[in-house]
């Protein structure tokens, strides 16, 4: 270029040219952060121009979902959220007239989205759970009309029962008697996987069975086992991680835990795949047999009920089962788990509540052609007033999953004037919903049963906005009445049987103020719940 047509500039000093470039930066930050929409802002109250959340998360690290609720109980229970440099927008609430917009009113506009695609990809695949549009349709379709058979409910009853008798109670008298303490979240995951194992594939891992017999089979089991549970923790690591681009690059590079957690994927997926294989084997020889299907397992059953369905070649169609029966397995791994650890839990510190359903026990044995809680009934377990309302408070003070969350397709303003950006992201806190004074009352932060039945004892279920614990919607959980029977089973048979005694003390009101919860994607208990006990008389 002619030097004539070359424009002057004058050459401005590098600290001045530092200078000038920061305040670009933070010129652009605003304008990114201001509307010129009249809707209302709530900026949460910690939150820095530069960092964000950044240091108040790590200095609340620890007690992360109380944090939150001291967050959104302090505004007017919904905020906006930004990141590190404000890469990444978002809204957190605790009202319910907002957690209905985002989960059935604008449904639509509301997605699981690339933020939790990203994270659980390798482990559910295309599955239920981590999906939206018409490949959520199409599975939930098939899942509501099989878990709203009474052969299904049947035989999750059945399963939980002889898993009850056969392996839960003998496991733990065994531990009563030679005087052992128990670690009972490590027994409660251990007996749900072998449970929620045998719905979904029909196998017995045989988590719990200590004294099972090792064979090659048993330890592919193993395998499939340590590998999950691996799989499951990392991505509650990616998912809580602060700065997500850590385990992107370590994933990228395939060295640490993403290299280790690519292993255990591998594991997962040599395991249903062998379980897709042997099922069409088995498939085969009943059609050539022209014998009835009598299995009942939901690989089965998915099985039959795709069959139909257009796939373009049979590795299409494996990969489509497995995604739909390990979205399950997650589903049921330790959600149930979690909720009877924190049950437990409370009910050793509220010795009166003991009393009650005991009482309630008892005299449903009594009148039980039964005889005993292992072999109660599904109508028999549903006349156990107490013990639904007692689990209902549990699961509302420390829901298994403490907090939930969404992504914008478009802006949006939320029932209370909050505005929402397009792919924003959009978090509903469970747990704090539970500890909010204008959704329970003055006594919100206290284990009362009695707050879920009416005058005459009777369970009364809560408005599902205002209680998301099986969230809401049209993505209510399909296993609700299903996970509940589970834990009434289990509750009812270990309670009759024993007095458990935490080590601890239990979950008094004193220990309320500072549960000890670990920050994951469930809300397990930190150091798991060492207990000891006692037969009944």
């Amino acid at each position: 270029m002619p030097e004539y047509l070359t424009p002057s500039l004058p050459l401005l000093p590098l600290p001045l040219l530092s200078l000038l470039a920061l305040l670009s930066l933070l010129l652009l930050y605003f304008l990114s952060h201001t509307t010129t929409t009249t809707t209302k802002r709530n900026p949460c109250p910690e939150s820095h121009p530069i960092l964000g959340n950044l240091l108040s998360f790590f200095r609340n690290r620890h007690r992360f979902h109380d944090w939150v609720t001291h967050l959104l109980s302090t505004t007017t229970t919904t905020i906006q959220v930004n990141g590190l440099l404000g890469l990444s927008h978002g809204v957190c609430t605790a009202d319910p007239a907002v957690v209905d917009h985002l989960l059935r009113s604008n449904f639509a506009n509301y997605v699981k989205g690339s933020r939790f695609s990203s994270v659980l990809h390798e482990l559910l695949g295309l599955g239920i759970f981590n999906v939206d549009a018409h490949l959520w349709t199409a599975q939930r379709k098939i899942a509501s009309h099989e878990f709203n058979t009474k052969s299904l409910k049947q035989f999750v009853s059945d399963t939980v029962q002889s898993h009850l008798s056969h392996r839960l109670i003998p496991v733990l008298s065994e531990a009563c008697d030679g005087g052992l303490t128990v670690d009972l979240q490590e027994v409660f995951r251990r007996f749900a996987f072998d449970n929620v194992c045998n719905v979904a594939f029909g196998v017995d891992p045989g988590w719990l069975d200590t004294n099972r017999t090792k064979t090659a089979s048993n330890s592919v089991n193993a395998s499939f086992v340590q590998a999950f549970d691996y799989a499951v923790e990392l991505t509650s690591d990616r998912f809580m991680t602060p700065v997500p681009a850590v385990w992107k690059i370590k994933r990228f590079l395939n060295i640490g835990s993403e290299r280790k957690f690519k292993e255990a994927i591998a594991v997962i997926d040599d395991f249903a795949m062998n379980m897709i294989i042997s099922k069409e084997r088995e498939y085969d020889q009943i059609k050539e047999d022209k014998v009835q299907d009598h299995s009942q397992d939901l690989l089965s059953r998915f099985m039959s009920s795709t069959s139909s369905f257009g796939f373009r070649d049979q590795d299409e169609r494996r990969k489509f089962l497995r995604d739909i029966v390990i979205s399950f397995i997650l589903a049921g791994k330790d959600s149930t788990s979690t909720a009877l650890t924190w049950f437990f839990w409370l009910i050793a510190g509220h010795s009166q509540c003991e009393r009650l359903i005991y009482g309630e026990l008892a005299a449903a044995v009594k009148a039980s052609p039964a005889g005993l809680p292992t072999d109660f009934s599904y109508d028999e377990l549903k006349k156990l007033n107490y013990l639904h309302a007692a689990l209902s408070e549990s699961l509302r003070l420390f829901p298994p999953v403490p907090i939930n969350s969404r992504l914008a397709l478009a802006d949006d303003i939320l029932p209370d004037g909050t505005y929402v950006g397009k792919g924003w992201y959009a978090d509903y806190s469970a747990y704090a919903m539970a500890r909010m004074e204008k959704l329970w009352g003055p006594d919100c932060r206290e284990f009362k049963p009695e707050r879920w039945l009416n005058i005459d004892g009777v369970f009364q279920p809560s408005d599902q906005f205002k209680f998301p614990v099986f969230h809401s919607g049209p993505r209510m959980c399909l296993g609700k009445d299903m996970a509940y029977l589970q834990m009434k089973s289990i509750a009812a048979a270990v309670m009759y049987e024993f007095e458990i005694e935490v080590v601890d003390g239990g979950g008094d009101t004193r220990k309320m103020i500072d549960p000890p919860y670990t920050l994951s994607l469930l809300l397990k208990m930190r150091g798991g719940l060492p207990v000891r006990m006692k037969r009944r008389p």
